[in-house]
């Protein structure tokens, strides 16, 4: 009996010390991914290049600055392009706290264009820190490489501003997950704009449509469900379901036309019409309108294209939910 319990205590003991083996590997060394050794010229047509993707396809102005929610869309504030500061944490439903970082000149001194570069795609910060994909890195590893060093130009003539972010933190086991999660760029050519589907799928892959616009359960999304819509997002005053955005008739945008596709982005242009005015407790919406509104028609056409040529899903979704105000205690 004695020699068993023996036994069971080495095999328990021996077991914890190869799971500690892995845990420190895994922590340690990685992820594994060097950053390119590259410079990026900020050409005037890669700067402009970079200016319409990171504003109004990418939208990573729109996560990276302070967004003012007291009008529709929270549009970003003008003064705070880049700077960053957002919190996203246990609250809406992340394994941690992940704070947005600065990425104007003052932010990524110091960082070289390869190690931006990686960053983005990749999902590595520096000191082979792994990131959270709440920063859509696995969206950006699958574009055209030099869309994404037209974004680095572009960041370049920000004006630099001075904040200073917290490093995001992952709860357990997160925290070791986490560097599992990064993977090398898998680059394409961007598509011929002749090609509407094809450019239009790729359109809708940098605009990160589907990380919204599809069911999240159990840490990923529904790939099958993808653009049916029912992605939940909790806050303190109400609940949002984003929309069912495949084309089926009774609950999609089945009955849409083009020119009312692109005329829903276009009305919320900022350059054209004046953008609503929101009151605390009433309805908005985290969906970037007047970002997006910023984008080509043709551009807005090839993701309706992309979108019409993909299998309709059924799937009815609730837009939103106001909460009861708690009474004070």
């Amino acid at each position: 009996m004695k020699k068993k319990i023996k036994i069971s205590v080495i095999t328990i003991g021996i077991s914890i010390l190869l799971l500690g083996i892995i845990v420190m590997y895994v922590t340690q060394a990685l992820p594994n991914i060097p950053a390119e050794q590259i410079h990026v010229e900020p050409t005037p047509e890669r700067v402009k290049r970079g200016e319409y993707l990171a504003n109004h396809v990418a939208v990573c102005i729109d996560c990276h600055s302070t967004r003012d929610w007291d009008k529709f869309s929270g549009p970003p504030k003008p003064g705070t392009l880049g700077m960053g500061g957002d919190i996203f944490d246990e609250r809406y439903g992340f394994p941690g706290k992940y704070i947005v970082p600065n990425i104007t000149p003052y932010g990524l001194k110091g960082w070289s264009d390869g190690e931006i570069l990686r960053a983005f795609t990749c999902g590595v910060g520096k000191n082979n820190r792994p990131l959270f994909p709440i920063m859509p890195y696995q969206n950006y590893s699958r574009v055209d490489k030099e869309d994404m060093l037209c974004i680095i130009a572009y960041l370049k003539t920000l004006t630099p501003i001075e904040s200073h972010q917290p490093v995001s933190s992952s709860n357990f086991p997160m925290n070791i997950i986490i560097h599992t999660l990064p993977r090398k760029s898998a680059f394409v050519s961007k598509p011929d704009t002749n090609n509407r589907v094809a450019y239009g799928e790729y359109m809708t892959t940098m605009a990160g449509c589907i990380d919204c616009h599809t069911p999240f359960e159990r840490g990923k999304l529904v790939k099958e469900k993808a653009f049916g819509g029912g992605r939940v997002f909790d806050f303190e005053f109400m609940t949002l379901t984003s929309p069912n955005i495949t084309f089926d008739i009774k609950t999609g945008i089945g009955n849409w036309t083009k020119d009312y596709f692109i005329y829903r982005f276009k009305a919320f242009d900022p350059d054209s019409f004046p953008t609503p005015n929101v009151k605390k407790d009433d309805f908005n919406t985290i969906m970037p309108w007047t970002q997006y509104a910023g984008m080509t028609e043709s551009d807005l056409s090839a993701i309706y294209e992309y979108l019409k040529s993909l299998k309709p899903i059924e799937n009815k979704t609730e837009l939103v939910v106001f909460k009861k105000k708690k009474k004070p205690s």
